[in-house]
């Protein structure tokens, strides 16, 4: 049966529950009905920069103050805000619902002081987010240069694959002192909004409350976007989605406008010839492949779907790879339900590629696959499955390699994540890889683990440019005087 669910929306600490305006979902058995935004274009834009002083007002402390007692309000337990995100993401999300109630509950850390302050003070640097910091100078006779961040206008067209990016969205757009307009994806369009009302709910007139507004519009609604989408009423777009989303958003840049984009990635694993060392490691390895496969139910980025194994492409590799494949599926079966579960809408399209393959038996080797449970393909050839961007809801493919470097050239400026065992096998390529165009190498196994988040996303250091980097300069009277003088 299908449901409608009512979304409103957030435009400046109000709450607007006049909701009229009805979209699909992610899946054909929810749609939602949100306020139509084109009456409210005005009160959502900040078209008068300068009225973001109150927000240069506030100290760091106050800041992070007000986001500590933000995240007390987010305890799922007791926020109605949040069980109504975490009910509709339940019917809309790929995550089971095990999977989001683990990262519902862990909301509220993301936003304790200590936390904060860290993931500031690495991101962007907190001397420069609170005033002018000197710089040496020896061009104006040793007076110093002063460079301070400042918050911009920016529109966050977010991803709703895991409730976090809501969460991560809302905190840097705070401590960087920016005003922010977070468009709400369809397969979670409620998160941003649940945490935009609590803010509201605990202090409607504070700045960073009347800074923040969490809508939905259909994508591709010209009369909203050439409104938005405007240097005049914004300074940068941070746009997370895919290839076609991206594309559409750049449509719209001008002279004025910043686009930030984290943009579709794919990412990979390499496993060296030592997980064959002896069966313990075989069997250490397979567990942790399992994880970087089905961890958030492989919905991530960041997850491992094409690994590339030195095992040899001979009868005796083949007879190794498939070896870690059964294992592999077999450990992928037994992941905690807090990390992954069978998924909730497999791919049908990609469950007909699975079958197919079971009848070229002398080229791929299938376990599992059958139902919902996830799938691990092994090729018997050095190349991955002609839909290898297809793989997804615990589906990898484990191509046998003799060299190393097949693996390496595979890499390239879509390549996210690469998860590596050994770690010395790391340390000997992460040059290289660099070079080639990855952007995150791990241990195996830790390829949905960020232990610091403090750190660059995607080849940049998105947070820094979602600030305005400011530069006054103070120069010697007495030297611009004689470069004026004729002489």
């Amino acid at each position: 049966m299908q449901a409608t669910v009512r979304v409103p929306v957030v435009i400046r600490g109000r709450v607007l529950e006049d909701c009229n305006v009805e979209f699909g979902g992610r899946h054909d058995d929810v749609r939602f009905v949100v306020p139509d935004i084109r009456p409210h274009l005005a009160s959502l834009l900040l078209r008068n920069p300068s009225q973001m002083a109150d927000l240069h007002a506030l100290r760091f402390d106050d800041i992070v103050d007000y986001l500590a007692r933000l995240g007390e309000q987010l305890d799922i337990h007791r926020n109605a805000h949040l069980q109504a995100a975490f009910a509709l993401s339940c019917r809309t999300s790929g995550l089971s619902a095990p999977i989001l109630r683990y990262f519902y509950e862990s909301i509220p850390a993301s936003f304790l002081p200590a936390v904060v302050r860290e993931t500031a003070d690495r991101l962007v640097g907190i001397d420069y987010l609170e005033g002018w910091v000197p710089q040496p100078s020896r061009v104006h006779s040793g007076e110093p240069t002063r460079i301070r961040a400042f918050g911009a206008r920016c529109v966050h067209v977010i991803a709703g694959n895991v409730p976090m990016v809501a969460v991560g969205t809302v905190i840097r757009n705070a401590f960087t002192r920016s005003d922010a307009i977070i468009k709400t994806p369809s397969n979670d369009p409620l998160t941003a909004i649940a945490i935009a009302r609590t803010m509201v709910d605990m202090a409607p007139d504070h700045p960073l409350t009347r800074h923040l507004s969490a809508v939905y519009w259909k994508g591709g609604d010209e009369v909203v976007e050439r409104e938005i989408y405007d240097p005049r009423a914004i300074d940068k777009i941070v746009a997370w989605g895919g290839f076609a989303g991206i594309k559409h958003v750049s449509g719209y840049l001008q002279p004025g406008l910043d686009l930030i984009t984290l943009d579709p990635k794919h990412s990979a694993t390499l496993i060296g010839p030592e997980a064959f060392a002896s069966d313990e490691s075989l069997h250490h390895v397979a567990k942790r492949l399992a994880l970087d496969i089905g961890a958030m139910n492989q919905e991530g980025c960041v997850n491992a779907r094409v690994v590339y194994v030195v095992s040899g492409t001979d009868d005796a590799g083949l007879g190794r790879i498939e070896r870690l494949g059964r294992l592999t599926f077999e450990a992928l079966q037994a992941l905690p339900e807090h990390l992954s579960t069978p998924h909730k809408a497999f791919d049908p399209a990609l469950k007909d590629e699975i079958d197919g393959l079971r009848y070229a038996s002398d080229e791929y080797v299938v376990f599992g696959g059958k139902r919902d449970e996830g799938a691990i393909i092994v090729s018997r050839t050095d190349a991955p499955v002609d839909f290898a961007r297809s793989l997804a809801c615990r589906v990898a493919n484990l191509v046998p390699i003799d060299d190393v470097e097949v693996a390496v050239r595979s890499v390239n400026a879509y390549t996210q994540t690469i998860g590596i065992f050994p770690e010395t096998l790391k340390i000997r390529l992460r040059d290289r890889l660099a070079y080639q165009g990855a952007q995150r190498l791990v241990s195996l196994g830790a390829a949905a683990i960020f232990e610091d988040a403090a750190t660059p996303q995607d080849g940049i250091e998105p947070v820094r440019r979602m600030c305005k980097w400011i530069v006054e300069q103070t120069s010697d009277a007495s030297m611009l005087e004689a470069l004026a003088t004729r002489t």
